[in-house]
């Protein structure tokens, strides 16, 4: 396993977790440590709490591995670890806040994730009341761990909403694609079906004529030639409207996509009736741009222009333009935009990108048109 791939599986262990954030997370077991700041450091608490923190990561690993379903179990261990610690370490409480945070994850519903940290944060403070501690740690405990519930019961519910919303675009587009396979089956079926009877009828009609009427049989073979020719046709402005749809169809693909994110879209198109190659090259760049911007750009508003222009010595050239106002920083290309690269110099295109660090970042593709 390469390194890119090792910091892919440590950044994303559960395919629906929630990346980098919770190792962030673990900065918050420095408050066990405080002790340090004010007395001198005994072995008895100090051993204690380095041997609470290597059992606590073990935890939260496994934490990890099953993201967003933690069983009860993992939960009320790192509570236990608290109650085990407050004894020899007054700020055992941190363990309490941990669990707070998780009890959403293994309950479902904010009334049980909250009533599961209210008895935890009661069971803490009859302990410290036992051991004669401050009143103000049960206070602070308290207050931080229903704040980190409730945060994570939010952001809980946040992702059930992204997931449920996720699946319906995704079933909307299955839908269209067998709405989009059942229309063009008609329209074959509508277009070939007549002509090719009518064609079959001529050919047994020239086949009768051959003997007994050889000039109406010529007659007879002009009409299949012009109906076969017409049908060609047809079939050529068919396939062409078909393919003209892809375009609109990713540009609408893309909004939705954005704007269920929190993306504002603004969308301008000058260039109609393009060819279908360099129409399906464009599609794919709107496609791939849009999921990148979702996915990495963290961008609050996002523009897509396509226009068409003079480029020598091509002559006319459809201009796209994909823009967002993110964090910037594209270093390389994936996979993704490397394929669309290599089909917009297929057809004599240049593609670029300008994504200077915190200033956004740009796409721009030109592609010749024919003339």
């Amino acid at each position: 396993m390469t390194m890119p791939e090792w910091l892919r599986k440590l950044r994303h262990p559960h395919p629906d977790g929630p990346g980098w954030p919770p190792y962030l997370w673990l900065f918050y077991l420095g408050f066990l440590f405080m002790p340090l700041t004010w007395r001198e450091p005994g072995w008895t608490w100090l051993a204690a709490t380095l041997a609470s923190v290597a059992v606590f990561l073990a935890i939260y690993m496994r934490v990890l591995v099953v993201w967003w379903r933690p069983s009860l179990t993992l939960v009320l261990a790192i509570a236990a670890l608290c109650f085990a610690l407050e004894p020899f370490n007054s700020f055992a409480n941190t363990y309490l806040i941990y669990a707070g945070a998780f009890a959403p994850l293994a309950l479902p519903g904010f009334a049980r994730s909250l009533l599961l940290t209210a008895v935890l944060v009661g069971l803490f403070a009859l302990e410290v009341l036992l051991l004669r501690q401050p009143l103000l740690i049960v206070a602070i405990a308290a207050l931080v761990a229903t704040g980190c519930c409730l945060g994570s019961a939010f952001g809980q519910e946040n992702r059930r909403r992204n997931i449920a919303l996720r699946l319906s675009q995704e079933e909307v587009r299955r839908l269209a694609a067998v709405a989009e396979r059942e229309r063009i089956g008609r329209d074959l079926h509508d277009l070939l079906g007549h002509t090719l009877s009518l064609v079959a009828i001529k050919g047994e009609l020239v086949g009768k004529l051959v003997a007994r009427d050889p000039q109406g049989a010529v007659r007879e073979i002009g009409e299949v030639t012009q109906i076969a020719r017409e049908a060609l046709a047809q079939v050529r402005t068919a396939v062409t409207g078909m393919r003209s749809a892809e375009l609109a169809g990713e540009l609408a693909s893309a909004r939705t996509l954005l704007e269920s994110c929190g993306i504002e879209l603004s969308c301008r198109q000058e260039a109609h009736e393009l060819p279908p190659g360099v129409e399906t090259a464009l599609a794919l760049i709107v496609r791939e741009a849009a999921t990148n911007i979702q996915r990495h750009a963290g961008a609050t508003r996002a523009d897509i222009e396509i226009s068409t222009r003079a480029a020598a010595p091509q002559g006319t050239a459809v201009a796209l333009r994909v823009s967002d106002n993110g964090r910037g920083g594209v270093a390389a290309r994936g996979n993704g935009l490397a394929g669309i690269g290599e089909r917009v110099r297929s057809l004599g295109g240049t593609l670029e990108i300008d994504s200077p660090a915190g200033a956004g970042t740009v796409l721009r593709a030109l592609l010749p048109l024919a003339p």
